[in-house]
């Protein structure tokens, strides 16, 4: 017997419970690179139009934060740069829940104890799990550039660009192997691969801010900052224009030396515990947590705490940048069509803060299906029967976790606005678009936020074992149709799928009550019919 003994079966029972989802995830995600390539194609047709996007789009911040650096007037180009960053988001998810499902979750299930009472190797999990993702990778950058072919761009640089998906894929399913050992529940591991791809996104809209144009002045020359991230090594790669095949070898030789780390530090701990062991609590506790409010609170502060950090930090970065807003759409036609059907009224900035605020919306839905599908771990994990066994009835603990859930939605999201606001009051003196603005935006798209919370607390408490894949897919879908919905131009009815689609256009318009009313209603009906449910059906169903 060897540490890799009956990998080969284990990856069999993978790839038969991924049946479903992967092929999903690679068609959707192909897909969204196919369509956008099509829609780009349709409106960048002209040359002069094609060099006068690239030249601003090289010249400007907010589009280097945004999208990224510049890369020439290549039709192709230009799509990678305008898609790779919901294609490297949706790849990355991919990969790291893929490799926590298989390894850290069915530790928290008991199924990885069941299985090592049989003749397996201590590494065939992680063995198992690594192979089937970064072979899912592989396929999906194959998948990708079978569809740019498809829309007649060139075999060569729709391979790269294959590669600059399948390759962030291989690293994310590597940070996921090293957070699956170290964090002791499924649900740490995940975000531990959130906050990495969060602290990547960062360093490379760092780098493309610090960059330079190049003497062409439409391509930029990203600095230092930017090699540090694995986005950044995707868009390093440039597709249909350097097609810097090299930086395979990065994207190979992290993911050998995060998979490595994963394996040695398998060899150290014991099944079901992570390397970071918890802290001892006190000898008493504290008078809070004798209530299940208090016990909510406590399960869940460190991930509101995290949340409310990072797009604090991200909202003021967009605020500081706002005043370039109008240097970029005076001359970007593409831009300013996309930003006026978001509103047709409103000046050039605040038609900026609106699309702003919506990205940050989306971003803080992330916490709420977070916190939501936390209910779903106590429940397969075991530790939610021993709560219902006490005083405690399935409303009121279901209550508890909603109320911190949407609570924390409304405080992250107005303490955004008014760190953007501030920021852009400090910068210019318009302390009333600034702070009024920006936090009405965000108290609105905090209805949208609560919508969709309510639609994974209905599927929690109607089909529980899907409730994860459908949470987290309504929230891929409501980053789609944010991030590329008016470029590929879809159907009104697939957009109003999106709560967001619904939220008013603040700061650019004047505040609609209405359909912030509705999306209430509708969050908390959601929430009604998912409580009733949870009433209704066994507890402790495991998927």
């Amino acid at each position: 017997m060897t540490t890799l003994t009956r990998t080969a079966r284990l990856l069999r029972l993978a790839l038969r419970r991924d049946r479903i989802l992967l092929p999903t995830w690679i068609v959707a995600i192909s897909g969204i690179a196919w369509a956008t390539v099509e829609s780009y194609t349709a409106m960048m047709s002209d040359a002069a139009q094609r060099l006068a996007t690239a030249t601003y789009a090289a010249g400007n911040p907010i589009a280097r934060l945004m999208d990224g650096p510049a890369a020439g007037t290549d039709l192709g180009a230009m799509s990678m740069v305008e898609s790779y960053q919901v294609l490297a988001i949706l790849t990355a998810l991919m990969s790291g829940q893929a490799v926590v499902r298989h390894t850290r979750q069915d530790e928290e299930t008991g199924r990885a104890e069941l299985i090592g009472s049989a003749v397996v190797g201590r590494h065939a999990r992680l063995s198992a799990a690594l192979l089937i993702t970064l072979g899912a990778n592989v396929v999906l950058g194959l998948a990708v550039a079978a569809a740019l072919v498809a829309s007649d761009l060139g075999t060569t640089g729709a391979l790269a660009a294959g590669l600059s998906v399948a390759g962030l894929g291989w690293v994310f399913a590597g940070v996921a192997a090293v957070a699956s050992q170290v964090f002791g529940t499924a649900r740490a591991a995940n975000a531990a691969v959130g906050a990495a791809l969060g602290v990547a996104f960062l360093l490379r809209a760092v780098g493309d801010l610090l960059g330079h144009v190049a003497d062409s002045g439409v391509q930029v020359i990203s600095a230092w900052p930017s090699w540090l991230s694995p986005i950044g090594w995707g868009q390093q790669l440039r597709p249909f224009q350097e097609d810097n095949w090299w930086i395979a070898g990065l994207f190979g030789g992290l993911t050998l030396v995060l998979a490595s780390v994963a394996y040695v530090l398998a060899d150290h701990r014991d099944v079901g515990a992570g390397m970071v062991t918890p802290r001892p609590g006190p000898a008493h506790a504290a008078p809070g947590l004798g209530t299940d409010l208090g016990l909510a609170w406590r399960l869940q502060r460190g991930t509101l705490l995290t949340w409310l950090g990072g797009l604090v930090a991200l909202t003021a970065v967009f605020a500081s940048v706002a005043d370039s807003a109008e240097d970029l759409v005076a001359e970007n036609d593409q831009l300013a069509e996309i930003l006026g059907r978001l509103a047709p009224q409103g000046t050039v900035v605040d038609l900026y803060f609106t699309l702003t605020m919506a990205i940050i919306g989306i971003a803080a839905a992330g916490y709420t299906v977070q916190v939501l599908l936390r209910m779903r771990a106590e429940e397969t994990t075991g530790r939610l029967e021993p709560v219902l066994a006490t005083a405690v009835d399935r409303y009121a603990w279901m209550t508890r976790h909603v109320t911190i859930a949407f609570g924390g939605t409304a405080v992250i999201l107005a303490l955004s606005g008014l760190a953007g606001g501030v920021v852009y009051g400090a910068m210019t003196g318009r302390w009333a678009v600034g702070v009024g603005g920006l936090v009405a935006a965000a108290l609105a798209n905090a209805a949208a936020a609560l919508a969709l919370g309510g639609f994974v607390v209905a599927t929690f408490g109607l089909i529980p074992r899907w409730a994860g894949a459908l949470a987290w897919s309504a929230l891929a879908g409501s980053l789609v149709v944010g991030q590329l919905g008016a470029l590929l131009e879809l159907p009104q009815a697939v957009l109003n799928l999106s709560p967001f689609t619904h939220v008013p256009a603040i700061p650019a318009d004047a505040f609609e009550l209405t359909p912030v009313l509705v999306l209430l209603g509708v969050a908390g009906g959601l929430t009604a019919v998912g409580m009733l449910a949870f009433r209704h059906r066994d507890a402790g169903v495991v998927a």
